[in-house]
């Protein structure tokens, strides 16, 4: 064996150009780039001091040699080719990786069989013992790469991957990768600051990878110090005085490092679940000493050094997968900008992103950015210098400082800062315009009204295409879906816009704006939920109590666009039998209820919406006399034997729950069911029948039957009148005869 081998690091995609700066710095010659990985020329010491040092690197890969491939059997015999007994005892064991395909080979476990298959028959040849395979904890991992008819034949050094450092062993919802973290910190020049004496502080560290990383770096500890299981350990090439030089080194250097002032390393953790966490983590690494975690908000998040000195805010903000997280996201980047431009100024930030459009809304310009990869998601490092000529916003002005008694002593409070509201973009302040419009004309009639919920702005420009609609103090956002012809950023560029407008337009907390994507629901997925908050508010209307909730399903527990009916059911239910069929939470049964309906009955298929109403009738006083029934509308008026004064039916435009046979389509099945209906209202009845599917036609045929009269304008309240078809409804009555 020579003294100077080929040595491939295998790294993230997106790294090579970091990694290869790292390598050449800790002794590869000859370093070249490739497509996760890069390759150069090092004797052993230089690939031991690599698995020890390199922060980037996933494996450091001993060559053994590369040899063509046109089939399979050149493939077993390029492997029989390497003297093995150099490398493993015929009674050790082994494990072999194998990538790419080709040459006949196109299954990796086949190729990984044949790799095996050579090494074990050679060794058996030469004394007769076999080497067993062992996939967790191999005497020696080979690996194998097939590219365009080449093979490249390696020794794994690491063993398991080198981002592993083993202080991590507990994580939260999306953690990055040490090796990651490890360069977004170097692209983020955290090296330089360090060196400095600067400081480092994380807003949202989750369970602390950046801190530890920041804390290796700047205590000169190599990441894989503490690790015990190595690729060479049991590797016959191995050379333990070497090894053990070397790590005797990095110790020493660890320990003169720890032996230092501490630089000032802070996280803040909202989330009090992952405090301690982090701080396990923190001690496993030996940095529990230099690093310090707090549970905090972004809100509070206000770094103040022991020494006044600046550094650098780093932070991966969570990338949003729940229902309404458009807006939260938002409002979070948004947030972020603000304490950096009010508490930071001076400092630098780098925020690590899979939305980077939101990077945009922070109010500083990013003098710097990196395409980086998160695994499979591309995403984007943001790299800023939080000064006032960067604000996209204007300056901060400090109030005047405040004063207060402490021990007998008059102690000066840090002045607060002002912070002028994001600067909205051109469509946002047209929209922003649009809101404050509204707002003015129909806040006036609400508050004539006693109406507390209502829709505020329903697609009035049609770049906006949003429905928001206020509850009391929170806004419910609608996104209805763009057309296939507008390009989805600049659909997304425009939510953006909106989202940012609303709460400056509307004087609102932005943790008080939900936000959905409407698209047509069909069968059981306008029942399925969407989050898991379980948050209900109580709102009033008419005299009544309801129950809604913003952020669980798609709808909210209250059609808005019904009120004027369910005023109207109120109003003619005094001594009634009320039937509610589609009740969905029953709103229209507590509606009759109040108005003094002698009993009433509600019908809906969905258990958890019946379970909602039964909450809305209890909110209220209401108990006996009314009756919830689950089950298919249609089969349950089939075998119901009931007479009812007052009905109001509002079906879904289209039904396939498995909890019912069939489909239900309210164009092809409205004149069955409301003849179903109609055979259950008493004399001198009134049935109301409402949908907002907007082609629906009403069979001709019914006005043979009955008495129907169109109602739907009188149906309309002003908050709908942009929107005269949100629904049709109608009156129907048995014929006079």
């Amino acid at each position: 064996m020579s003294d100077r081998y080929e040595l491939v690091l295998t790294c993230p995609k997106s790294l090579e150009g970091l990694l290869a700066e790292e390598a050449a710095g800790l002794g590869l010659a000859e370093v070249r780039a490739q497509v996760a990985a890069v390759q150069g020329l090092g004797d052993l010491e230089t690939a031991y001091r690599l698995c020890l040092w390199s922060r980037l690197a996933n494996r450091v890969l001993l060559v053994l040699g590369r040899f063509p491939v046109g089939n399979p059997e050149e493939l077993y015999q390029g492997v029989q080719a390497v003297d093995w007994q150099e490398h493993l005892l015929p009674t050790g064991s082994l494990a072999v990786e194998f990538s790419g395909h080709g040459s006949g080979i196109d299954n990796t476990h086949f190729g990984a069989l044949k790799v095996k298959d050579a090494i074990v028959d050679q060794l058996r040849r030469d004394s007769g013992q076999r080497p067993s395979v062992d996939k967790l904890s191999p005497d020696l991992r080979v690996h194998l790469r097939l590219d365009r008819g080449e093979a490249v034949l390696s020794l794994d050094l690491s063993g398991h991957s080198l981002h592993q450092r083993g202080y991590r062993l507990q994580q939260g919802a999306a953690p990055l990768k040490e090796n990651l973290a490890a360069a977004i910190l170097i692209r983020a020049g955290w090296p330089r600051i360090a060196a400095a004496g600067g400081a480092l502080a994380d807003p949202m560290c989750g369970v602390g990878t950046f801190l530890v990383e920041a804390g290796m770096m700047a205590a000169d500890i190599a990441p894989n110090l503490r690790r015990e299981q190595w690729g060479f350990s049991r590797w016959l090439g191995h050379v333990p005085a070497l090894w053990t030089r070397l790590h005797g080194e990095a110790e020493a250097r660890a320990a003169a490092g720890l032996s230092r002032e501490p630089l000032w390393i802070r996280g803040y953790e909202a989330d009090p679940r992952l405090i301690q966490p982090a701080r396990n983590n923190l001690e496993r690494a030996g940095l529990d000493a230099w690093v310090r975690i707090y549970q905090g908000e972004l809100a509070t998040f206000a770094p103040h050094p022991d020494k006044g000195q600046q550094g650098l805010v780093v932070c991966n903000p969570p990338y949003g997968e729940r229902l309404g997280d458009p807006a939260s996201l938002l409002y979070l980047y948004q947030h972020l900008g603000e304490r950096l431009r009010s508490q930071c100024e001076g400092w630098e930030a780098a925020v690590f992103t899979g939305a980077p459009e939101l990077g945009k809304r922070m109010g500083i310009r990013s003098h710097k950015q990196y395409a980086l990869w998160n695994g499979a998601l591309p995403c984007k490092l943001l790299l800023f210098k939080v000064v006032p000529e960067q604000f996209v916003t204007g300056r901060n002005e400090p109030a005047p400082s405040q004063a207060r008694m402490i021990g007998g002593q008059l102690v000066e409070r840090p002045p607060a800062v002002r912070t002028e509201p994001a600067r909205l973009s051109e469509g946002g302040q047209m929209f922003a315009n649009r809101l404050q419009k509204n707002l003015k004309q129909l806040g006036k009639w609400a508050r004539r009204e006693g109406i507390e919920c209502y829709r505020l702005y329903d697609a009035d420009m049609p770049e906006y295409a949003l429905a928001v609609d206020l509850y009391r103090d929170w806004v419910h956002v609608q996104e209805y879906a763009p057309p296939r012809s507008i390009d989805p950023e600049k659909a997304q560029a425009r939510l953006l816009d909106a989202l940012a407008a609303i709460p400056q337009a509307l004087d609102i907390d932005p943790s008080r704006v939900v936000i959905k994507r409407r698209e047509r629901q069909a069968g059981k997925k306008q029942y399925e939920r969407q989050d898991q908050q379980g948050r209900f508010m109580e709102v009033s209307e008419g005299g009544v109590k309801l129950l809604v909730n913003l952020t669980d399903y798609l709808d909210t527990g209250l059609f808005l666009d019904h009120r004027p009916l369910r005023l109207r059911i109120q109003k003619e239910a005094a001594g009634k039998r009320f039937l509610n069929l589609y009740c969905y939470t029953a709103t229209a049964t507590v509606h009759a209820a109040k108005g003094g309906a002698r009993s009433t009955t509600s019908v809906d298929l969905s258990k958890t919406y019946l379970d909602w109403a039964r909450r809305n009738l209890a909110l209220n006083g209401f108990s006996e006399k009314h009756r919830l029934a689950q089950g298919d509308v249609m089969e349950w008026l089939e075998a119901d034997r009931g007479e009812y004064e007052l009905i109001f039916i509002d079906p879904p435009t289209f039904s396939n729950s498995k909890r019912m046979e069939g489909v239900f389509d309210v164009q092809r099945d409205h004149v069955r069911l409301l003849d179903l209906a109609m055979a259950r209202l008493a004399k001198g009845g009134v049935l109301y029948f409402s949908n907002n599917f907007r082609k629906f036609q009403l069979d001709p045929a019914l006005e043979q039957r009955y008495a129907v009269g169109e109602i739907s304008a009188q149906s309309v309240d002003a908050d709908f009148a942009r929107n005269p078809k949100i629904h049709r409804a109608w009156r129907l009555q048995a014929l006079q005869g």
